[in-house]
């Protein structure tokens, strides 16, 4: 008999619904064995109803529900509520559900400086006024799913790999717990370390790395070690999926930005960072805005306002 699967987005923009149907082939098999009850992004299903005629959301019942994207406003908290009671296993579905994701970046703002900014100021197309008809109302900030309901798997990544979805999903079918490895980047990667860093600065991302195109990446040397800011020391690796290939942003040349948020669930990527730069000699007041290593992971209080101030925990 198929399992029941419910999926619903928030605060995302769809990467996550899009791995799903890159599986390719394992959706194909995996189809047969799952029934989708609920998946508004890839198929119509009205929160009130076909017909509108409900006054509360209602989400069918599911064994395992998948969700995306963070919470930000009273509606996004009244589905997940939703699929919290009508599923019995809730996965985070992508970094934005497990820590915030690139949404978690305005709570480094008020929701009054952000409507001034975007409503109110006069540009070459005059200020209009604040939506309101038909538009569910903001919360104070962007929440990770896990600050509002239990989370019984995380599944990060910016969108999350297909091999990590099919893994997850297989193992519940046979029932058991999905085990995802707790590694970071460099764990991963294959460039060559030499120790503490050459440079004392922090490269731009448009200055090219020193490496050879005709050699293979584990002749380059590690990016940190050149002077540029990659993530890697403090994100949790997965990107390249299960098939053992390089991390994609270093097979690429290019730094890990950190879109699978901490390596640890409970894990600070701005403190770790500030951590890893030291420890290779890279002086921390080249640095110009430290909030970017939050870029992924704003939510759980990390990327917070103080009296109209950023401030950082």
């Amino acid at each position: 008999m198929a399992v029941n699967v419910a999926s619903e987005w928030l605060n995302s923009c769809s990467g996550c619904e899009i791995a799903i149907l890159n599986l390719g082939e394992t959706l194909l098999d995996l189809l047969p064995k799952i029934n989708f009850v609920h998946i508004p992004v890839l198929m119509d299903h009205k929160h009130l109803g076909q017909l509108g005629d409900k006054q509360h959301i209602d989400i069918p019942k599911a064994t395992v529900g998948l969700v995306s994207g963070g919470i930000r406003n009273e509606e996004h908290l009244e589905v997940a509520m939703e699929m919290r009671k009508k599923c019995d296993i809730v996965i985070a579905l992508g970094t934005c559900a497990t820590h915030g994701g690139i949404p978690a970046l305005i709570n480094s703002v008020t929701n009054e400086e952000l409507f001034d900014r975007y409503y109110a100021t006069e540009s070459t197309d005059s200020g209009a006024q604040v939506p309101t008809k038909g538009i569910s109302p903001l919360l104070d900030r962007c929440y990770a799913l896990d600050e509002h309901i239990k989370v019984d798997i995380y599944l990060p990544g910016c969108p999350p790999h297909p091999d990590q979805i099919a893994t997850a999903i297989l193992a519940l079918l046979n029932g058991e717990t999905p085990e995802l490895p707790f590694k970071s980047v460099c764990d991963t990667c294959p460039t060559k370390r030499m120790g503490k860093g050459a440079v004392k600065g922090i490269k731009r991302a448009v200055e090219c790395p020193e490496f050879d195109p005709d050699k293979p990446i584990d002749e380059m040397r590690c990016l940190l070690e050149q002077g540029y800011l990659c993530m890697g020391p403090v994100t949790r690796a997965g990107c390249a999926g299960t098939n053992g290939e390089a991390p994609r942003c270093i097979s690429a040349r290019v730094p890990c930005r950190g879109c699978y948020g901490p390596v640890q669930q409970k894990g600070n990527q701005l403190l770790d960072m500030l951590n890893a730069l030291a420890s290779n000699g890279i002086d921390l007041s080249q640095l110009p805005d430290r909030d970017s290593l939050l870029r992924f992971s704003g939510a759980h209080n990390r990327l917070v306002v103080k009296q109209g101030k950023k401030t950082r925990r």
